[in-house]
């Protein structure tokens, strides 16, 4: 018998995207309009009847892979790329719009924060019921039981309702019961991040020994060494399509390689954004004190950080607030900064302009770094480009201002401190 515990054959998944109508009515006329459409299109098939208000979005297409037991398979790429969609079709908590699954085995899945639990019931019979939905008896669950208990480190809580834990206990106590209930295959998505570093690598012992238990598991995470140390294999997704299978070191590279191509060659105006819309980023530039424009940076530079914005419409916004965050190579967030966060907002009164950030003594280690933004107005969301918008290459400077230069490997941020010596008396014995 063949040990390929899941086969995915040509699996697709389809969304309907409604946009949001400008008109700030509807006239009956229109309604009519769109009745005798919708008419056309069932009593002439071939006729292509077009709602601009709708648009077909494939999170998945196409995808095809198999993966046999015991394997430790990494699913990587950016955010949008279907990962998510990926892991509910396989835990059966969506239904595919075109393709096959055959999964052998039981399933267990931690996908997001409240997958799975009842919240009004408590922490003790969440694990019951969740043993029971895997199929297994009471007898058996009751063996795992102080197992969990122990792992999930929530004792104390065990007979509280879950909708009253924070959100890491909650992680704990799903995490527990997913991998100690012995399911053949585990289905982690980048929850785990919601927990703290001392958790995390704990869980990723567990999923190492379920591993070597013969049990499968499936991981989606955006941090690339715990990927690396977990699978041997990893697939790629990018626009809801394998870009790459095979082994996890290769596969990272691969995706190092493409996200650094595609942040290099990004129009901003192409990338997919939420929001208002009522004011827009345009460009991303950096530049220095004197106002010229900069290609990279060196680590203890001044830079200002140049968002180019513009307004579509008559109507000024007020109360404009801009946030943007830097990632290292692997995506990972490393820091974000609000113009809000040091009291400041903006009103501008012209349709085109430009917000500067001022960074001093500019605290990143040499290496390539991308950058994201968000536009609140008012504190609701104006635009929120899916993607980085451009990346920053920062090059060894005297960043501790001795002539000492730093150089790359010493992690992403630089840090300064003042040293002091205190000497105690010597005491003769």
């Amino acid at each position: 018998m063949s040990d390929t515990v899941i086969r995915v054959e040509n699996l697709g998944k389809k969304y309907i995207i409604g946009h949001q109508q400008q008109e700030r009515y509807t006239a009956l006329r229109d309604v009519i309009a769109n009745k005798v459409k919708s008419l056309d299109g069932l009593i002439n098939p071939k006729a292509k009847v077009e709602n601009p208000a709708f648009e077909e979005f494939w999170a998945l297409k196409d995808v095809s892979f198999e993966i046999k037991q015991g394997d430790r398979v990494g699913i990587i790429g950016r955010n949008g790329a279907g990962k998510s969609t990926l892991l509910k079709i396989l835990s059966r908590i969506t239904e595919p719009t075109q393709g096959n699954i055959k999964i052998k085995g039981r399933v267990a899945s931690l996908l997001e924060v409240g997958t799975g639990f009842h919240p009004e019931l408590t922490g003790r019979e969440n694990i019951f019921l969740n043993g029971a939905i895997l199929g297994m008896g009471k007898v058996e669950i009751k063996r795992k039981f102080d197992e969990i208990v122990a792992f999930a480190e929530v004792e104390k809580f065990l007979d509280t309702p879950v909708k009253r834990y924070s959100s890491g206990m909650y992680v704990r106590l799903a995490f527990a019961v997913a991998a100690h209930l012995e399911p053949e295959i585990l289905i982690v998505d980048e929850v785990l991040a919601v927990g703290d570093t001392q958790f995390q690598k704990k869980c990723l012992g567990k999923m190492e020994d379920v591993g070597k238990e013969g049990r499968t598991v499936l991981f989606v995470s955006h941090q690339m060494a715990a990927i690396e140390n977990l699978c041997s294999r990893s697939i790629l997704l990018k626009s809801g399509e394998i870009s790459f299978d095979g082994a996890t070191k290769t596969t990272i590279n691969y995706y190092l390689q493409d996200l650094d191509n595609s942040t290099k060659n990004t129009n901003i105006s192409t990338l997919r954004r939420s929001g208002s819309g009522s004011i827009v980023l345009t460009k991303f530039s950096l530049e220095d004190l004197n106002g010229n424009s900069l290609i990279a940076i060196c680590s203890g530079d001044d830079v200002i950080f140049v968002f180019d914005y513009e307004i579509p419409t008559d109507k000024l916004p007020k109360n404009v607030s801009l946030g943007f965050s830097l990632h290292d190579m692997s995506g990972q967030t490393l820091s974000i900064l609000y113009s809000d966060y040091s009291g400041t907002t903006f009103s501008p009164q012209s349709a085109k302009g430009q917000i500067k950030c001022m960074i001093p003594n500019f605290p990143y280690a040499p290496g390539r770094y991308y950058i994201g933004i968000r536009i609140l107005e008012n504190g609701i969301e104006a635009d929120w480009p899916k993607g980085f918008v451009g990346s920053i290459d920062v090059e060894s400077g005297d960043f501790y201002g001795t002539g000492i230069i730093a150089h790359s490997g010493i992690g992403s941020v630089l840090i300064k401190g003042n040293w002091h010596l205190l000497e105690c008396e010597s005491v003769n014995i």
